[in-house]
């Protein structure tokens, strides 16, 4: 049986980042290894904070911090949010690690070794108030073809065109807001793709053609266009310093390796880093290094593809060592805000943090997973967002648990009561719920989310349209014994739900299960182990006996007032675009 590996693009360190973010890379990735671990197979969830490159060292200097420092609290406030979201990565490292610059190093010796590095003089802006060459994000000026006056030297953000530094009016450094500028010759190191393009044409070729669309069309445009050379060093005072042994002179001018080739190896220096705390049970080489029984599953949105699918590809080829590469990437679109793009850097939609103070983590969780942006991109509105919360959470399974846990209390008192052996009604429904599952379990196994929500409630609905028709409620006048077999049947289901839904709702699922004192339950937070198609059909997990308790209710719903609240807060269907 293969082990899983899994990993969602890094986030970036320079500020908190928004629910496009989390449906696009984190929040899948999560659910994914949940459905695994629950389904027993060995799955290993890596991630990181991406804390090198030109916005790092802007984002500190805008805070007043030395860079190192504004990266280890950014890095600290991320972690504290994605466990807020109860991510359940096994390990949260940093790009800046000492075990990633150790294999960041160790990969650029290879390519050097085997002809795939090359250095090259270009011609870059240099600041005399700064005394150092600028790289691109450091240059800002006026865009010559929309006007707008904070153009990086590399994007205008507000028309998108590609630029060069010397396409700018007025361009002046983003340190010193010096002018005085000029051009000088400079060395880098150039990664040359060009020398490994077609081995990573044969290497899509082999693995590619199962990924989605998305993936697959995105990596082979790259491919058709051709691959070019790239720069993989820049003129930064923080990232992975280029190692002197190998190119004493740039390492004494203190060129750092690019942000986007050493991100990608941090997967593998994350993984060492986990691997470090716990030495005799770890082995993080076994993921990475001659993985022959690996899957490795990579989740990201559509803008981190290309370097994921070629680039990083490319340099792992290069090596000419044995490195793990993906077997299955699940790209996503956008997920908008009214239809305008979600920015961090305009802080416009709605950031991780704000949605944990309005509401807990599995409305967030169940919406975005639900409405993920997987064939198009997906416009996020309040109204959308508190129709869904109140439709599937709050009515279909809040209020299926409350009313059915509530009611036998009230009946028939603090245990599971006995009642008829299971009819025609109930054997039904165990062939519903059984292929209900099926559904459920190959939609998650072909990471197909929003159809894997749908069944989900799916067999959410099974239970409420079970209970319309036995009715208890009518039928404990009449038939106390049969009242109290739909009961029992239904307090089945709930624990069915509280194991099925928990790679989407965790603290929902664990309060549902929590509800029945069974001995697989003692905590809380122990994992449950998925339901066979037998136990879906029998729909026996809870025995006549078993005590129970009523928990709090699971949703509350969001009000007229509630939606109103958000909308003025972030802002509605006037959100510009």
């Amino acid at each position: 049986m293969a082990r899983h590996l899994i990993t969602s693009a890094l986030p970036y360190i320079n500020g908190i980042k928004h629910l496009g973010n989390m449906v696009g890379s984190m929040l899948p990735a999560d659910v994914y290894t949940r459905f695994l671990r629950q389904t027993g197979r060995e799955a290993l969830y890596i991630c990181a904070t991406d804390e090198h490159g030109t916005p790092a060292e802007l984002a500190a200097k805008e805070a007043g911090l030395p860079v190192a420092e504004f990266c280890a609290q950014q890095h600290d406030a991320q972690k504290a949010i994605y466990e807020g979201f109860a991510l359940s990565f096994d390990y949260f490292g940093r790009s800046s690690s000492p075990e990633n610059r150790e294999i960041t190093q160790h990969f650029a010796r290879q390519l050097q070794k085997n002809g795939f590095i090359e250095e090259r003089s270009i011609r870059q802006v240099y600041s005399l108030a700064d005394g150092r060459f600028l790289p691109d994000r450091y240059i800002v000026g006026t865009c010559p073809h929309c006007g707008y006056d904070k153009a990086r030297g590399d994007q205008c953000e507000n028309c998108t065109r590609v630029l060069d530094p010397t396409d700018l009016i007025d361009a002046r450094s983003a340190i010193s807001n010096s002018s005085e500028l000029e051009v000088r010759e400079t060395k880098h190191l150039f990664l040359l793709q060009s020398k490994l393009q077609g081995e990573v044409e044969a290497w899509i070729d082999e693995h590619g053609k199962d990924w989605p669309v998305l993936a697959s069309s995105i990596a082979r445009k790259w491919l058709t266009e051709g691959l070019n050379d790239r720069a993989i060093t820049r003129d930064l005072d923080w990232g992975v310093p280029v190692p002197a042994d190998t190119w004493p002179e740039l390492a004494a001018e203190g060129k750092v390796f690019y942000v986007w080739f050493d991100a990608p190896i941090e997967y593998i220096g994350a993984t060492k880093e986990w691997a470090a705390k716990d030495p005799e049970n770890r082995d993080w080489k076994s993921w990475w290094y001659e993985a022959e029984d690996v899957r490795y599953t990579e989740f990201m949105a559509k803008d981190n593809v290309p370097f994921h699918t070629v680039m990083f590809p490319a340099t792992e080829l290069g090596t000419r060592e044995p490195w793990k590469k993906v077997d299955y990437v699940k790209a996503f679109n956008w997920l908008t805000y009214y239809g305008g793009k979600f920015s961090t850097s305009q802080k416009r939609g709605i950031f991780t943090d704000a949605a944990l103070e309005i509401l807990p983590a599995d409305y967030w969780r169940y919406f975005l997973i639900a409405n993920a942006p997987e064939s198009d991109d997906t416009s996020f509105t309040w109204e959308h967002f508190a129709a869904s919360v109140n439709k599937d959470l709050a009515d279909t399974l809040g209020n299926f648990v409350n009313r059915v846990l509530s009611f036998s209390r009230k009946r028939f008192g603090d245990n599971v009561p006995a009642g008829n052996e299971e009819g025609e009604a109930e054997a039904e429904l165990g062939r519903q719920i059984a292929e209900l599952l099926a559904e459920y379990e190959r939609h998650m196994e072909e990471l197909q989310f929003r159809k894997a929500a749908q069944a989900l409630r799916a067999l959410w609905s099974a239970g409420n349209s079970y209970l319309e028709t036995k009715a208890p409620w009518l039928e404990i006048k009449t038939n106390p014994e049969g009242a109290a077999l739909t009961l029992r049947t239904a307090m089945n289901l709930i624990h069915l739900y509280s194991v099925v839904s928990e790679p989407f709702i965790p603290a929902s699922a664990a309060a549902m299960r929590s509800a029945f004192q069974l001995a697989d339950t003692a905590s809380d937070q122990k994992r449950a182990t998925w339901v066979t198609q037998d136990e879906a059909r029998s729909l026996t997990f809870v025995p006549a006996g078993t005590p129970f308790t009523v928990p709090p209710v699971l949703f509350a719903k969001i009000t007229e007032d509630d939606l109103a609240a958000y909308v003025e807060r972030f802002g509605g269907g006037d959100a510009q675009a």
